[in-house]
């Protein structure tokens, strides 16, 4: 039996994957697929491609696409969430800042450079027409229980993440969460080791069409909703109004979206470089 390790955020976006390994349907066609969380996000996912402790990935698509360019030996082979992620921009509950302006110059809990909670922190600053040398800080904090430590004890004033996955925190008067921000562009996408990809392109076709056979009739699980607020520890509401924003997709990453987002990341001076298509997303 081949092993396939894979790693992914722990939330609710990737709940299809916990869904089709608990049924054996991987090991049904002699795949092996150990899951791995990554709870620090795309920056640890990104350097798990790198060194091979992971061949597949379920990660942020500017982050991924970012590292790619900058070296990460791995390729795009599917968009897997196609809407937007929508990111909340949290202060603590506590905290003096009310409006996204009181947050120029102040400091940014990053779970680590080159994450989606660091380069979305360009482009809510870039929005907001900030001076991205002098009003940009950063304190890296590694995952969500670090961001709650660092803004609780005033070791960073502001951080952005998955707004649904921190609403318990809000709800518990932990953070407040003073606007969000929609990413421009498909949010999530399956990326592939290229060494793995090389030798094993059957089985990420039959881990892709498993995964993709459950996220097609994923909203019409009975119960998904109480399944997902149960074991995500949301509210029942928070989860059926995120299900009704999210939507899953089985195609390839567009040619438009990578150029959009290279775009961005050179407009923020984040890449030094872009890349053609096809040494970004590989069509399987």
């Amino acid at each position: 039996m081949k092993t396939v390790k894979i790693g992914g955020v722990p939330e609710h976006f990737n709940h299809a994957w916990y869904l089709t390994l608990k049924n054996g349907e991987y090991k049904a066609k002699g795949i092996n697929l150990r899951w791995e969380d990554f709870p620090g996000g795309t920056g640890q996912m990104t350097q798990a491609l790198r060194i091979g402790d992971i061949d597949m990935a379920v990660i942020l698509t500017e982050g991924i696409i970012k590292d790619i360019i900058e070296g990460n030996p791995s390729k795009i082979v599917q968009t897997f969430v196609q809407s937007p992620l929508i990111w909340g921009i949290h202060v603590s509950h506590h905290s003096q800042f009310e409006t996204i302006a009181d947050l120029k110059g102040q400091r940014a809990a990053i779970s680590r450079f080159g994450s989606g909670s660091h380069l979305m922190a360009y482009i809510n600053a870039e929005n907001n027409h900030w001076n991205l040398d002098k009003d940009l800080k950063f304190e890296v904090i590694q995952d969500l229980d670090g961001a709650v430590k660092a803004l609780t004890n005033g070791g960073a004033d502001y951080f952005m993440w998955e707004r649904f996955m921190t609403k318990p925190l809000v709800d518990d008067g932990i953070f407040r969460c003073i606007n969000t921000l929609p990413t421009p562009w498909p949010c999530f996408v399956v990326a592939v080791r290229d060494e793995f990809l090389e030798s094993n392109e059957g089985d990420v076709k039959e881990i892709l069409d498993i995964i993709n056979n459950t996220t097609t009739e994923f909203k019409n699980i009975p119960s998904i909703d109480k399944t997902i607020a149960n074991r995500y520890g949301q509210k029942l509401e928070d989860v059926q109004e995120w299900l009704s924003l999210t939507e899953w997709s089985q195609e390839i990453l567009d040619e438009n979206a990578v150029q959009k987002i290279q775009d961005e990341l050179w407009e923020l001076n984040i890449i030094t470089k872009r890349k053609p298509y096809n040494q970004i997303v590989k069509k399987l």
